[in-house]
C-alpha cells in the first residue's frame, strides 16, 4: 500500500482525537459518524451493550460524563498500510459516575494502545488496550498501587 495512505488514515485518526479531546459529546458523536465506517467492528469489549458506532459514541458518552475534563495526550503513532497504532496517556478528573463508582473528585492517569485498520479512508476495526484496572484503583474502586480501598 501506498505511503501516502498510510499518511492519509493517520491524519483521520489525528482529527479523530482533536475531536474527542474537544471534550464536546456532539463534536465527537459527529467525528464518529464521519470517520468511521457504518459497520466498523470494535474488538474490545465495551460495557455499554451496544455495537459499531454506536458503541464508540456510548463509550465516549460513559467516559465524558465520568470524567469532562478527559483528555488524551498521543505519545506515538504508527501508520503502516491500511493501519494505525496510537499510544496515548489519558487523563482527566473523576467528577460524575464510572463503571458503578460514584464521582471522587480524583485525578487519573492511564495508558491505552489503540489499533484502528482503516478501509476507504474510515476506520473499519478496532482494538484497544486500555488500563481500566489502574482507573479502578486510582479512584479508589480497588485496592493496590494507586487505590486507596
Amino acid at each position: 500500500m501506498p505511503a501516502d495512505l498510510a499518511a492519509r488514515n493517520k491524519d483521520t485518526f489525528g482529527r479523530l482525537h482533536a475531536a474527542m479531546n474537544s471534550r464536546d459529546k456532539e463534536a465527537v458523536d459527529h467525528a464518529v459518524d464521519e470517520f468511521f465506517a457504518p459497520d466498523v467492528r470494535i474488538g474490545t469489549p465495551a460495557p455499554t451493550g451496544t455495537a459499531g458506532k454506536q458503541a464508540m459514541k456510548d463509550v465516549w458518552g460513559l467516559l465524558l460524563r465520568a470524567f469532562p475534563d478527559l483528555h488524551v495526550a498521543v505519545q506515538d503513532v504508527i501508520a503502516e498500510g491500511d493501519k494505525v497504532v496510537c499510544r496515548n496517556t489519558v487523563t482527566g478528573t473523576h467528577q460524575g459516575p464510572y463503571l458503578g463508582v460514584a464521582a471522587t473528585g480524583k485525578s487519573v492517569s492511564y495508558e491505552e494502545i489503540v489499533i484502528a485498520r482503516f478501509v476507504d479512508g474510515r476506520v473499519a476495526e478496532t482494538w484497544a488496550v486500555v488500563d481500566v484496572l489502574s482507573v479502578m484503583r486510582q479512584i479508589g474502586a480497588m485496592s493496590g498501587r494507586g487505590g486507596t480501598a
